[in-house]
């Protein structure tokens, strides 16, 4: 009897998403995660009137409840699910990740230039350094974009 094979779509030899990402990036993975994770405690804390300290991008606030602190909270989890979805080796994962690397740019840039064009007084400059791990997190996730999608999450 003719043994036929049925063409496998999990190739065991092939290497596993997550083999893309480096270290460092893997090392910010779990602190987002983490983040991820602790950020609707803020909105706890905020609701029962507490003050809980938050700070991304240079953006800062006592307040979970505030415009600034909505924003922070809502970029803490999206940066969670992208982390776990990047971990998790989910078929968006990449491209939420290229999406939030890109807003997180916007967010610097603008925080940092803001100011400049609003207080005319106030001659200081301050240096984002996110940027310097932002833009060749962006610039990883759009160059292993394509492999990414051509592997298969070995989950």
């Amino acid at each position: 009897m003719n043994e036929t094979t049925i063409p496998n779509d999990l190739d065991e030899t092939s290497p596993r998403r997550r083999a893309l990402l480096p270290i460092w990036i893997k090392i910010f993975l779990w602190i987002f995660m983490i983040f991820g994770f602790i950020a609707p405690i803020g909105l706890l804390f905020g609701f029962l009137g507490m003050g809980f300290n938050l700070s991304l991008y240079g953006l800062e606030t006592t307040n979970a409840l505030s415009v600034v602190g909505l924003l922070i909270t809502l970029l803490f989890a999206i940066k969670g699910v992208v982390s776990f979805g990047l971990w998790t080796e989910k078929d968006w994962a990449v491209q939420l990740a290229i999406i939030d690397a890109s807003f997180g740019i916007i967010v610097c840039l603008f925080v940092l230039i803001f100011p400049l064009l609003v207080d005319n007084n106030d001659i200081g400059f301050s240096i984002r350094l996110e940027l310097v791990v932002l833009v060749p997190y962006l610039q990883k996730m759009m160059n292993i974009k394509e492999d990414w999608s051509d592997r298969v999450a070995n989950n």
